[in-house]
């Protein structure tokens, strides 16, 4: 049996940490914040791209975070240039932001729980792309 709790609990800003070189732009972070959102309605290992503060595209439902971020990077096309990234839970291996999916897409910041044993080897993908990161604290993921 699985029990889960309903997610109730709002995002506090000023949980946010930018843990990149580079901070977010505000644009970015509005977008940021618009795409979390999205992704607590999102069942599991869900990652959602968004745009002026409008979904582009998302991943979810897989067995692997890496699996949806391809099926949202494969559904979001060109469209993904300049798009921010929302991860319900935390990346576990730096492979989400690597060149082969967030990174080549042309995602410029992603907001993530953060909390991972990892952590610091996705810090560090991101800061090789020039993408913002930004942890939450909180983790949205949902079975």
């Amino acid at each position: 049996m699985l029990v889960q709790e309903r997610d109730i609990k709002k995002l506090d800003l000023r949980d946010l940490k930018i843990v990149t070189k580079r901070a977010p732009t505000d644009e970015e972070m509005k977008s940021l914040l618009f795409a979390f959102k999205v992704a607590r309605y999102c069942k599991s290992n869900a990652l959602v791209f968004a745009k002026d503060e409008r979904t582009v595209a998302i991943g979810f439902g897989q067995p692997s975070r890496i699996d949806a971020a391809r099926i949202a990077v494969n559904k979001g096309g060109e469209n993904l240039k300049g798009a921010v990234v929302a991860s319900d839970g935390f990346l576990p291996f730096r492979d989400v932001v690597d060149v082969d999916v967030v990174a080549d897409a042309g995602a410029t910041a992603i907001i993530q729980p953060g909390g991972s044993i990892r952590d610091q080897e996705v810090i560090g993908a991101a800061n090789e792309y020039g993408i913002a990161m930004i942890f939450s604290g909180m983790r949205v993921f949902k079975h």
